[in-house]
């Protein structure tokens, strides 16, 4: 058992060391790629970034999107209420359609919340 663990512990120590010292050894091949590699990122940072659709919306037309979706989400969250009320206190059978209902409203409250995050505060 000690055996096995002194090998263990021997090995944790020794590959490292061999990996350290195992540096490749850079010659005139070696430096002239490495140049190359270099002029190829300096050639993708020059570029110009593009900006993104999210980016080229005007804000009216955010504000519009999140203003239907807002105003849809009013409606699912009261369409929920208003089902959960009936299937409560009038003892109606509209569990399912209540519950299909409240997946909307989370969904599209979800939805907002990160649209609203992603055009108005873009970290």
């Amino acid at each position: 058992m000690y055996k096995v663990l002194l090998f263990l512990a021997l090995t944790a120590a020794v590959v490292p060391l061999t990996a350290v010292c195992a540096e490749p050894v850079m010659n005139n091949a070696g430096l002239s790629s490495q140049r190359e590699d270099m002029s190829v990122m300096q050639s993708f940072a020059a570029q110009q970034a593009e900006e993104g659709e999210a980016v080229r919306i005007s804000d009216k037309e955010k504000h519009k999107w999140l203003f239907l979706m807002g105003a849809a989400l009013l409606l699912l969250l009261l369409t929920t209420a208003i089902l959960g009320i009936a299937m409560g206190i009038y003892g109606k059978q509209v569990f399912v359609a209540h519950m299909v209902a409240a997946g909307f409203t989370v969904t599209l409250a979800i939805t907002h919340a990160v649209a609203a995050m992603v055009w108005f505060y873009p970290f």
